[in-house]
């Protein structure tokens, strides 16, 4: 495979202007496409090889780092287009989109505004708006995106994730991380009694993390963004990152208020709680890149408490408590 080139800030300028040319739109304050100097960009984040570039102050300019990323955009492209009109809260426009690179894609997008969701706490009023989101995704004709290349992944078993969160919060222990115990309220019978129920799949945008939503300062959700690693599949694994986004009890209250009920809400809220174990014990052996006071804080807000907790009184029904 030939190694991707190395962008720097010249070459990202040359290409923005090339695609603001393309888009026959300017790129706000601090330079345009016609600017002598060409637009203003910056790396959206720290990095020794940045892939997303801010273009002036109106545009985001995304580099695919190999061939596999370029196919997830161009159906990403697609995709935001058909889950527009479903959701209440905005999604980023394509201004143009090209190559950057052989065979390696490059999309310029408009900026949303607003903070991310690690800046700003979601309010009561922007868990309405997650509500929505939620909702408006049950309402995407799932057929239609898996039309789109959008693929069809079938539920994890959460009993395999409790045996493999209770590995981690052992390791997790001995680092005076986290208390094990914590995990005996998911017991093997409950994990088996919250599998995933036949013919649920919905499409799920899948990385519902805080730094892919768009916050106001008064904690409204302005807009999502991220959504090239949306599949059709198991809607607890949205409730399940907006647990480690916002909190859980934040994100079981926006489930309810989209008619999730208790079984999809404990789901999720289990699938965070193993995954935040999961993940902080694998950062600790340096077998990730999430810096470990991220991955704290996701364990913590996956554990926040909420009232809804057990599962043995739950029937065969998936009415909300």
């Amino acid at each position: 495979m030939t190694q991707a080139p190395t962008p720097t800030a010249d070459t990202v300028r040359r290409l923005a202007r090339s695609l603001l040319k393309d888009g026959d739109k300017g790129a706000g304050r601090g330079g345009g496409a016609d600017s002598p100097a060409g637009p203003d960009v910056r790396p959206a984040a720290a990095g020794a090889d940045p892939a997303t570039w801010w273009v002036g102050t109106r545009h985001v300019l995304r580099l695919a780092p190999d061939r596999e990323a370029s196919v997830r955009r161009r159906r990403e492209l697609r995709l935001r287009d058909l889950v527009r009109p479903h959701v209440p809260v905005a999604l980023p426009s394509a201004v143009a989109h090209g190559e950057w690179a052989p065979g390696l894609l490059c999309t310029l997008d408009t900026r949303l505004a607003g903070g991310t969701g690690e800046e700003h706490a979601v309010s009561a009023v922007g868990e309405t708006d997650l509500a929505g989101l939620l909702t408006g995704l049950r309402e995407v004709p799932a057929r239609q995106a898996e039309t789109l290349g959008v693929p069809r992944v079938p539920p994890r078993s959460l009993e395999a994730l409790r045996r493999a969160a209770g590995e981690a919060a052992g390791r997790l222990a001995e680092a005076d991380e986290f208390d094990p115990g914590r995990l005996n309220r998911l017991t093997p019978p409950a994990a088996v009694q919250l599998a995933a129920q036949p013919g649920t799949a919905v499409l799920v945008h899948h990385a519902l993390t805080g730094g892919h939503l768009v916050v106001s300062a008064d904690g409204r959700v302005r807009g999502v963004l991220g959504w090239d690693a949306a599949v059709v599949g198991d809607p607890a694994e949205d409730i399940a990152g907006l647990a480690l986004a916002v909190g859980a009890p934040a994100a079981v209250r926006a489930a309810t208020l989209a008619g999730y009920g208790a079984r999809p809400c404990l789901r999720g809220l289990w699938l965070a709680r193993c995954d935040s174990v999961c993940h902080l014990a694998e950062a600790l052996t340096g077998r990730t890149t999430t810096p470990p006071p991220v991955l704290r804080a996701r364990l913590r807000r996956a554990w926040e408490p909420i009232m809804l907790e057990r599962v043995t009184d739950l029937g065969d029904g998936d009415e909300a408590p």
